[in-house]
């Protein structure tokens, strides 16, 4: 058995000196996406992220708490560790630099480059922005400020160790122009080129003596290792680096090394420095995505506007908040965050197009088969080999897309392979085909055809939507077979086995008011309920009804016979509804947003029977349902808690 690829991809470690914010939970989001979708096809796969745990900044926030640094980034570390939990972040190891086997390591590696002649001690006099652990000259300030948090920077004087970066420049220059693939996506090349490598590298500070919350520099312990050359070790520290047999030798070089582009210049510049003189590969890709902005510009924990992904994932779910972030932006570039967009992908993508088409298929396949998978027949009309053919074909299309790192266009062509399932529906009209037993044999090709390609899109749904495949698999009836729910299961069409018992369960996804999410969200607290006070006068008791004018209305049951959508209308449902009577009634309801056509069939709900006939988009409409509308302002159709002849009196 031939041995399985390697595949190691990296977060940027996160500073622990508040709660991440949901552009944090992109960058992890992305890379466990890639990890599992790298499982998911065959790879030996380590997935490692952690935390960047020394500096100035930490110590002085953690003074300020009143607290010692360990204590007050332990504190963090673990919300963060839940926060990675609540997404179903998967990785393989958690590196914090505050842990023996990182500081060991990273010491080491300092006194190798001391004797080796590519550090000496000096002096350090320049421009610090404590909150962003960077330093800058003059002419890169923002009208004299931080140029990514725009607060002040403070002129910093004392002795330091620097890094001959010199030394390397050149290498290094030569190594991005002959390997194309190492910046991505391309754009960014050309900005460390043009503005770092090309104007010559001043050499870095990679120690300081302003406080001692670091790794003490090991041969002068008045000194601690400066945050990049301690930070970036980790992804050789984590996998053992210096040991023989480690996981160093299995996976490093490093496959995809994912982070924001703010910190593409220590990325791409001064970690591959480190490295060659380390005498070590370099990475083969350093992937500089764009930022999760707002609306009105950048998020970040320094300027206060970020917004808490464990809010988001708690009230919508985690599946939910992982595609909108995946499917959204286009991987690389910059992309912008807003409840509206948010709420928008959650109704169209996954209440609208699957989880539609996932509870449609399982109604009429308990409706018309009892929820027995029926035996297909040969399948010899042109939407049948355009439904397998576009399953077939979607697993190369995603897994190109996803070697690209194009995670949005692989979710795109995940979602033609959805949206061609609901045409399929359109076109076959099952509904109709129910009405005819002669059409019994094709109306159960239809229904195996649409349980299999949803038994496809599950399966290329786990490296996105973790959660969401294990609730496709339970109402499969396939949560024991494995192997069904295997890429490789995905390189023959009709896999899934007749016979297997389907039932629909919970909606996937319920679709959501757009209106009434942004005012619970903007609210501090949930609005009070008031009950009416009965024993109140009268004339305060306005709107409400006695028994006589109640009994005016004629309520009866109904019971669904036929339904259909109307023709250039996206509200509007064709009912015709029994009461018992000798001809069957119409009604236009406004479902057509909430409802399928043939997921009402049968169903037996409460009726206005006296309300005058009017005409709406020409049709005829002969009385009313009654539904309920929830606090989302989702319609919810009332019925009876048992079967009941058709007219019989609401009273």
């Amino acid at each position: 058995m031939a041995e399985k690829k390697t595949f190691y991809v990296t977060t940027p470690i996160y500073y622990p000196s508040n709660k991440l914010h949901v552009g944090n939970s992109y960058t992890t989001v992305a890379a466990d996406a890639m990890a599992r979708f790298k499982r998911l096809t065959g790879y030996r796969v380590w997935f490692l992220t952690g935390t960047d745990e020394h500096g100035q900044k930490i110590q002085r926030q953690a003074e300020a708490a009143g607290k010692a640094p360990a204590d007050f980034v332990d504190e963090i570390v673990a919300w963060i560790k839940e926060l990675w939990n609540e997404l179903d972040i998967e990785f393989d190891d958690f590196i914090r630099t505050s842990e023996p086997r990182h500081k060991d390591k990273v010491s080491r590696i300092f006194e190798r480059y001391y004797e080796q002649g590519d550090i000496y001690k000096g002096k350090y006099e320049g421009l610090y922005c404590t909150p962003c652990e960077a330093y800058w000259t003059e002419r890169q300030l923002d009208d004299g400020n931080c140029p990514d948090c725009g607060r002040k920077v403070e002129l910093i004087d004392e002795e330091a160790y620097f890094f001959k970066m010199s030394r390397y420049a050149d290498r290094l220059l030569e190594h991005i122009e002959t390997h194309p693939e190492f910046i991505q996506p391309p754009s960014r090349k050309n900005e460390m080129i043009n503005n770092f490598l090309k104007p010559g590298l001043e050499d870095l500070c990679v120690s300081r003596t302003s406080f001692d919350w670091g790794i003490p520099v090991p041969f002068d312990r008045d000194h601690v290792i400066y945050v990049w050359l301690d930070a970036l070790s980790n992804y050789i520290t984590a996998l053992g680096y210096g040991e023989e047999g480690s996981l160093y030798d299995q996976f490093w070089p490093a496959d995809v090394q994912l982070i924001g582009k703010d910190i593409l210049r220590f990325h791409t510049i001064y970690w591959p420095i480190f490295l060659m003189a380390l005498g070590e590969p370099l990475p083969k890709t350093v992937f500089g995505h764009g930022w999760l902005m707002l609306q009105e510009g950048k998020m970040s924990k320094s300027k206060g506007n970020a917004i808490d992904p464990m809010v988001l994932a708690g009230r919508y779910s985690s599946d939910a908040l992982r595609y909108f972030l995946l499917r959204e932006i286009p991987f690389g570039q910059d992309g912008v965050f807003s409840l509206e967009a948010f709420i928008t992908r959650i109704n169209n993508d996954l209440a609208n197009d699957l989880g539609n088409l996932v509870s449609r298929t399982l109604t009429m396949a308990e409706r018309y088969f009892d929820g027995v998978l029926p035996e297909p027949s040969a399948g010899d009309r042109a939407t049948d080999h355009e439904l397998s053919r576009t399953a077939l074909n979607t697993p190369g299309a995603v897994e190109a897309a996803m070697d690209q790192m194009k995670i949005s266009d692989a979710l795109a062509g995940l979602w033609l392979l959805v949206r061609q399932s609901n045409k399929y529906i359109d076109d076959n009209m099952p509904w109709s085909l129910a009405k005819d037993p002669a059409n019994r044999e094709r109306l159960g090709t239809v229904i195996y055809n649409l349980i299999e390609s949803i038994r496809f899109i599950g399966v290329m749904l786990k490296p996105y939507m973790p959660r969401t495949p294990e609730s496709i698999w339970e109402q499969l009836n396939i949560k024991a077979d494995k192997d069904l729910q295997e890429w490789e299961s995905l390189a023959g069409w009709g896999r899934i086995k007749p016979g297997t018992v389907v039932k629909r369960g919970d909606d996937l996804f319920p679709r959501l008011n757009l209106q009434a999410e942004i005012r619970a969200m903007r609210a501090d607290k949930p609005a009070e309920e008031t009950a009416v006070d009965q024993s109140a006068p009268a004339e305060e008791q306005a709107g409400l009804i006695n028994l006589e004018q109640f009994q005016q209305v004629d309520l009866r049951v109904a019971e669904i016979s036929d339904a259909e959508r109307v023709p250039k209308s996206d509200k509007l449902l064709k009912l015709e509804v029994d009461l018992g009577e000798e001809t069957k009634r119409q009604v236009a309801a406004g479902l057509a947003e909430y409802y399928q056509p043939e997921e009402l069939i049968g169903k037996q709900v409460i009726f206005v029977a006296n309300l005058k006939p009017v005409k709406l988009r020409g049709i005829l409409s002969q009385g009313m349902l009654l539904a309920a509308v929830s606090a989302d302002g989702v319609p919810v159709l009332t019925a009876v808690d048992r079967k009941i002849a058709p007219g019989s009196r609401v009273s």
